[in-house]
């Protein structure tokens, strides 16, 4: 299954946990894996925190203190440092799926990465049951 995500700034954290736990529900998926994939070399995927907004707020605000858009890169498309991001931060994550509910922490929520937006970006998501 593929999803589309829309993104409205050049870094930014969106909480796309309904969205997978709405795409098990239309599938059907009561035990099993959810994979999700990022096909991008300048976005990702992350699970964290998401009952308080401010921690996807400091996440954005180190990860570019420690990779900032200046830099002595080479790369001449000028966006070295969402290709850095992304590497570090990963494009996919596997969530286990019990009783056709994503399986987080009580905190926890899957977040899509953007670092080179705003774009229109595709998300997969598959099950193995």
């Amino acid at each position: 299954m593929i999803l589309t995500i829309e993104t409205k700034s050049r870094t930014e954290l969106q909480d796309i946990t309904s969205l997978i736990q709405n795409a098990i529900q239309r599938k059907g998926v009561l035990d099993g894996i959810c994979f999700v994939y990022v096909p991008h070399t300048t976005a990702a995927v992350t699970i964290n925190e998401s009952a308080d907004p401010d921690v996807k707020d400091d996440i954005i605000e180190v990860i570019n203190k420690l990779i900032p858009w200046q830099a002595n890169y080479r790369h001449l498309e000028g966006n070295s440092a969402a290709h850095i991001k992304t590497s570090i931060i990963g494009t996919s994550e596997l969530i286990a799926v019990e009783n056709g509910k994503l399986v987080l922490g009580t905190w926890q929520g899957i977040f899509f990465c953007e670092f080179d937006g705003p774009r229109t970006r595709k998300l997969h998501v598959s099950f193995v049951s």
